[in-house]
């Protein structure tokens, strides 16, 4: 991992929380439920009817309300759609861009249409994240072009869309080749670890832990949640437990002294192995964990 990559990913958010543009009642209590972003949605959540209503909230919060820990993010609708030209108009005459974080892309498939739209965000706001999410064959088919876009600052997997469009079950066997792909894609462009897609059982807070696990084990950072309960699983799975940063604090100590190869809890460890406990330490550091190691 380069320098440049862990310093782009020292400030991108683990959890992801979707909030109904149309819900502004919810706005606040989102911002502080312990994600680190949310995402003020005007795609799928949204009614069409509801849309203008959607875009008149999120801009009346976005000029009543400063920025806190909890970055913010808007889901436009998709760039094919008959909103996208409306939520671009929108968009370009808010007041504050730089109370808006980031922007979700969703159903992205054309690179050549996405690296304009991205390049007109950007002229609005150069600090701005934009996400593309994959959620169709045909975006899926073009992610290497799409994850090579020059601005774009992350990839996202859209599951449910994803099933939808090639009519599969929403089982991990459908999705493994797409979420391989997401992955090896965003790191050939040097892009961080993507974020994956939601989980839809709200209550069911072992699946929510399962999938979260399952993702980061694909090598996915991050996860996108649908509901303030799912947060604390997400972030337990995505981040180094006590036991991974104790083991990682053994490794280090044994090649203090400049060794690519030393034993370890009863096992050879070489440099891949080292790095891999420097990289737990430095996302330890990052996100403000300790290891506990009585607890292990």
């Amino acid at each position: 991992m380069t320098t440049d990559r862990l310093s782009t990913a020292a400030t991108l958010p683990i959890s992801y929380l979707f909030v109904p543009g149309n819900c502004p009642e919810r706005f606040a209590k989102a911002a502080d439920a312990g994600s680190d972003a949310i995402i003020l949605d005007l795609e799928d959540a949204v009614h069409p009817d509801y849309k203008p209503a959607a875009r008149a909230a999120i801009w009346v919060w976005q000029e009543q309300t400063p920025v806190t820990r909890c970055q913010r993010y808007i889901r436009l609708n998709s760039v094919d759609s008959s909103f996208f030209k409306q939520d671009m108009t929108w968009l370009g005459d808010m007041r504050y861009p730089e109370r808006c974080a980031g922007i979700f892309l969703p159903k992205a498939e054309c690179p050549e249409t996405l690296s304009r739209v991205v390049e007109r965000l950007l002229a609005w706001n150069s600090a701005l994240r934009i996400v593309a999410i994959i959620e169709t064959a045909k975006g899926l088919q073009q992610v290497e072009a799409i994850a090579g876009i020059p601005g774009l600052a992350r990839l996202a997997f859209g599951s449910l869309d994803f099933s939808l469009d090639i009519d599969c079950g929403q089982v991990p066997e459908a999705f493994l080749f797409a979420r391989n792909r997401i992955v090896l894609a965003s790191r050939t462009a040097d892009l961080p670890a993507p974020i994956d897609g939601v989980t839809p059982a709200i209550s069911d807070l072992m699946r929510v832990a399962r999938d979260s696990h399952y993702a980061r084990a694909l090598g996915f950072g991050a996860k996108l949640c649908i509901h303030p309960a799912q947060l604390p699983s997400v972030r337990q799975a995505f981040l180094p437990d006590a036991r991974q940063l104790a083991w990682a604090d053994r490794v280090l100590s044994a090649v203090a002294g400049g060794s690519h190869a030393v034993q370890v809890d009863g096992e050879m460890v070489d440099l891949p192995l080292i790095e891999q406990a420097q990289r737990l330490r430095e996302v330890a550091n990052r996100y403000s964990l300790a290891a506990k190691v009585d607890a292990c």
